[in-house]
């Protein structure tokens, strides 16, 4: 089991499965939701996301036609992202837990920061 939480400790969750995948998104999104050059998302069943604490303190953003982005409305942490269907993606960044993925899948890159190389990892 895996547990996090967001920036000011509002929202505590806990997911109760191994992430079916992990991933680096250098999409045009998740670069600027996470203000970052990409974000790195686990990817679990719905049913194994557990909410544990500031469930209602969730908002929610449709990014797109099948996105819906959820953050705290209180520090606007990223907490997770879900399309149609059975998985939500969350990102890795927000654990309190120690969790290493054995692969790491590197998706639109061709949207990669230019500002980015191998020199700055």
């Amino acid at each position: 089991m895996h547990k996090g939480s967001c920036l000011c400790g509002t929202i505590t969750f806990a997911v109760l499965a191994e992430p079916k995948a992990v991933t680096h998104c250098h999409c045009k999104m998740c670069q600027k939701q996470h203000g970052a050059a990409f974000a790195t998302y686990a990817s679990v069943k719905r049913e194994y996301l557990h909410y544990l604490s500031g469930e209602a303190e969730l908002t929610s953003f449709q990014s797109s036609d099948s996105v819906v982005r959820r953050f705290c409305r209180k520090c606007g942490s990223n907490i997770e992202w879900s399309s149609e269907g059975e998985y939500a993606d969350w990102p890795l960044a927000i654990l309190d837990t120690p969790f290493k993925p054995s692969k790491i899948k590197v998706i639109f890159a061709g949207s990669k920061a230019d500002w980015l190389d191998s020199s700055h990892l």
